[in-house]
Order: structure tokens, then C-alpha cells, then sequence
């Protein structure tokens, strides 16, 4: 039984990188002009590997987006928007 518990805790240690964590960052993406604009950028952010969710808001034009900084990084999702023709900037970044 302690072997198996040994095996479990090892194998969740090493399957997972340590330096891997959720990350939060809203982007303000001024370039949305329509009420139909957020469902674009909101598929653009959430087909980039790594993102767990996406909230677009068109009143506050700006999008707050979870991911795994060890899947994806900010200009990846700052890249994604921009390829949609929604060009944005980093607003902040919080971590969980």
C-alpha cells in the first residue's frame, strides 16, 4: 500500500512541471466596435493551446483570459487577437 502511494505521488510530481501555473491576464482590445466582435476574439483566444477560458466583454472592450504559462505565453494570446484583426495589449496580469 505505501508503494502504491509512493508510485501515485511520484507520478503526479513528474507529470506536472513545477514551474507550470494558471495564469490570469486581461487584455484590453479597444478595436471591437460591434456587439458580434467578442464571439470572434473569444474563439481566437480559446484555440490557443493552453487557454482554459476566455471572458470577452464588448461594453469594457477588454478580455480576461486563464491559461498554463507552460502551454502558452501572453504574446501567443496577444498574437491570436491580432491575427483575428482585433490588435490588443496587456491591461494586467494577476496570478491565481
Amino acid at each position: 500500500m505505501k508503494r502504491l502511494a509512493a508510485l501515485l505521488v511520484m507520478t503526479a510530481t513528474l507529470s506536472t512541471p513545477a514551474w507550470a501555473a494558471m495564469q490570469t491576464v486581461t487584455l484590453s482590445v479597444p478595436g471591437m466596435t460591434c456587439a458580434a466582435c467578442p464571439i470572434t476574439v473569444k474563439m481566437a483566444l480559446s484555440r490557443v493551446e493552453g487557454v482554459s477560458d476566455a471572458e470577452v466583454s464588448y461594453s469594457q472592450r477588454e478580455a480576461v483570459v486563464t491559461f498554463d504559462d507552460a502551454k502558452t505565453t501572453i504574446e501567443a494570446l496577444l498574437q491570436a487577437t491580432a491575427n483575428a484583426g482585433y490588435p490588443s495589449s496587456v491591461k494586467e496580469k494577476e496570478s491565481p
